[in-house]
């Protein structure tokens, strides 16, 4: 047990250690490949020296202006969309919820749309985009009638509000002219393309802010998978608990979508990852954020090099795998009986 304090205690096993390296690992291979890849790439051998500060005008320009913060927003919105979906699922003791299915990303495509719409030039789209999601948000809290503490009325709230977002923004694109619509292209799917540092700063802010509160929350929810009962007896406070992590899940979710637009998937997909390659009990934060980094990184790998992929927002491809996987855990849940 790791102890930080007397309010923070997290647990450490061996299998999960295991797995944390080999995930920073494949982090660091995923990370080198993205900036030494293609025609642009920076060699290898010099990649030390331009990390240094002492590379060429090419060198120096891929590494700052074009690959650079593209890697870090890719890693700081991944690792908060990893966080973002750990915290969920424990509280909501649902391995298929997340964000995305109460209607965030639904509502930050809405948003990016009436941007576009009625305030083109004026607001900045992502800034639109960050105010759908939460009108999405507030929407949702108010549907329930209780708030966010109640996880079955949250998510077919969610479901409803993302569903009403996505028809008012597919009517938007439809009326659209071309350039407008394209303009909203990154914002209803997700891209990471002509990132900054700004936009690298944004989400980092973001995921070290969140970090404490979220390693707070660690031992409460992972209590509170043992049901509510439990949880309050053992003084969790179950309701509150749930509460602050769904906030602070919205938080970051939404962060991720002010940089990168609605990522799709990877806040369902990561926690269970991590989970099933560590077995252990509890939220499993820090893995899930590494493997939501990973996930993000290596998708948009693949739209810059491949060629199938080449343009394609990485949105979609994370959609596909999250596709693939949602697949793959209903035929193993049906194999198991439980469906």
């Amino acid at each position: 047990m790791l102890r930080v304090g007397r309010v923070i205690a997290l647990p450490l096993h061996p299998r999960a250690l295991l797995w944390t390296a080999l995930y920073v690992l494949l982090l660091v291979g995923i990370a080198a490949l993205t900036l030494t890849l293609g025609r642009l790439g920076v060699p290898l051998t010099r990649l030390p020296a331009v990390i240094a500060g002492a590379g060429e005008g090419t060198e120096t320009f891929v590494l700052e202006r074009l690959r650079g913060p593209r890697l870090a927003v890719a890693l700081g919105a991944g690792a908060a969309l990893g966080i973002a979906g750990a915290l969920f699922q424990s509280v909501t003791r649902n391995p298929l919820g997340s964000p995305d299915v109460i209607g965030l990303g639904a509502g930050a495509g809405a948003g990016a749309a009436v941007t576009a719409l009625l305030l083109p030039g004026a607001v900045p789209v992502p800034l639109g985009a960050l105010a759908g999601s939460a009108l999405a948000m507030a929407a949702v809290a108010l549907a329930t009638g209780s708030g966010l503490r109640h996880p079955g009325r949250l998510i077919v709230a969610g479901i409803g509000v993302a569903a009403m977002a996505h028809a008012f923004t597919q009517y938007v694109v439809a009326v659209l002219a071309r350039d407008e619509a394209s303009v909203l292209h990154s914002y209803i799917y997700g891209s990471l393309g002509a990132r900054s540092w700004d936009h690298a700063a944004t989400i980092g802010i973001a995921v070290a802010l969140a970090v404490p509160f979220a390693a707070a929350l660690a031992g409460p929810v992972a209590v509170n998978e043992m049901g509510d009962e439990l949880a309050d007896s053992l003084g969790a406070r179950a309701g509150r608990t749930r509460t602050g992590a769904i906030t602070l899940s919205v938080v970051l979710s939404a962060a991720a979508v002010s940089v990168a637009g609605p990522i799709s998937f990877v806040s369902l997909t990561a926690p269970q990852i991590a989970r099933r390659t560590t077995g252990a009990p509890g939220p499993n934060l820090a893995v899930s954020a590494l493997v939501g980094a990973l996930l993000l990184a290596a998708a948009d790998l693949v739209v810059q090099q491949a060629p199938a992929a080449e343009g394609l927002p990485v949105g979609i491809l994370t959609m596909a795998l999250g596709g693939v996987y949602l697949g793959c855990l209903l035929v193993r849940e049906w194999r198991k009986g439980v469906l």
